[in-house]
């Protein structure tokens, strides 16, 4: 009855905004989201490079020396390309009369496309050896390896994860993982950009053959990298007392230049190498040199003939043994793709 007379007197109720209800939980983890997210657009700011991976802080170096493309004896590689996208290959490569390798076959196939890389060979003698590499995203890769032989010692399994970041770079790799015993080795190296220069990073590698028996290993890496990306150097050291230095330098568009030095210093042995390398890129020709403080004077030029077929010849003296090497090469290169298909202009 009281409220029909309150309506019937016309009287105003005033509106009251009705508010949400008050959490009583309390987020403890929302403070240190908030401090990483404010971390993270403090390193946006910064606008730090990207610095590179471990596995490829001396690739400018490795690319100018010779010790991945020196070779003895003769050699000869075909190379037929299947497909273009996703891209398929086969290649035979065949391996004689070297000093210190045997006679060899092998046969070796690659398949990739924008996500997968599989790479896989099998020589004459039935050992086989696989790589694959799955992308996650730009940023994230999942790799293995294996090679299967006769030998049950030279059988291995590698497992590994890269991601990379806008100015760092991690890395996880496991050889050879028995997760019953957790037996094997396991190396993690991770690589931080602190200034648009200057690069700085740490590598740890675990070893233990057995269950009773382990080893841990530390490296400390650094890198430089000018401006103009046409000056890189490098340095890592071991606390064992080991020392790795590189410094490359590209001197103009067909020129590089680059000197590695190793050096170790333990109480059971103290012995350095120094190497210092060049390469000249020709028009049609690459032509590498090398000398190191061994006394070995090493040379390789890759010669060109037309864009399908290469000569190479390789040349080693050691004045110290008063040894020489020689080795000769051919690649030849082949397709069942059309021009269109190759992306090249049709010839009219």
């Amino acid at each position: 009855m009281a409220s029909a007379s309150h309506s019937e007197k016309g009287e105003d109720i005033p509106f009251i905004p009705s508010l949400p209800p008050k959490s009583s939980y309390f987020n403890p983890i929302s403070p240190f989201t908030d401090a990483f997210d404010r971390f993270n657009q403090w390193r946006t700011d910064l606008g730090l490079p990207h610095p590179g991976t471990v596995e490829n802080l001396q690739k400018e170096v490795k690319a100018t020396h010779l010790t991945n493309y020196m070779f003895d004896g003769a050699r000869a590689d075909l190379t037929k390309s299947l497909s273009a996208n996703p891209l398929f290959q086969v290649t035979h490569s065949f391996a004689l009369g070297s000093q210190t390798l045997p006679s060899s076959y092998n046969f070796g196939a690659v398949f990739a496309n924008e996500h997968v890389f599989l790479q896989g060979g099998v020589d004459h003698e039935g050992n086989v050896n696989a790589r694959y590499n799955l992308g996650w995203s730009e940023k994230s890769v999942s790799k293995m390896q294996a090679q299967f032989s006769s030998q049950a010692s030279q059988n291995m399994i590698q497992l590994e994860h890269e991601y990379q970041g806008q100015d760092f770079s991690l890395n996880a790799k496991a050889v050879n993982p028995w997760p019953t015993d957790m037996t094997g080795i396991f190396i993690g190296s991770y690589l931080q950009s602190f200034t648009k220069n200057i690069a700085l990073g740490v590598e740890t590698l675990f070893q233990r053959p057995s269950p009773d028996t382990s080893e841990l290993t530390t490296s400390y890496l650094a890198k430089y990298t000018s401006t103009n990306k046409n000056c890189i150097a490098t340095a890592q050291v071991q606390a064992a007392g080991a020392l790795q230095a590189t410094y490359w330098q590209k001197l103009s568009d067909k020129v590089e230049v680059a000197a590695d030095l190793q050096l170790i210093a333990t109480p059971a042995r103290r012995d350095a190498l120094a190497t210092l390398g060049a390469k000249y890129d020709l028009r049609m020709s690459t032509f590498r040199a090398q000398i190191d403080s061994t006394g070995k004077v090493s040379a390789l030029l890759e010669q060109r003939f037309a864009p399908a077929f290469a000569f190479l010849v390789s040349g080693e003296i050691d004045h110290f043994k008063n040894a020489a090497k020689v080795g000769l090469g051919v690649m030849i290169e082949s397709t069942t793709l059309t021009p269109e298909e190759m992306g090249m202009a049709p010839q009219i």
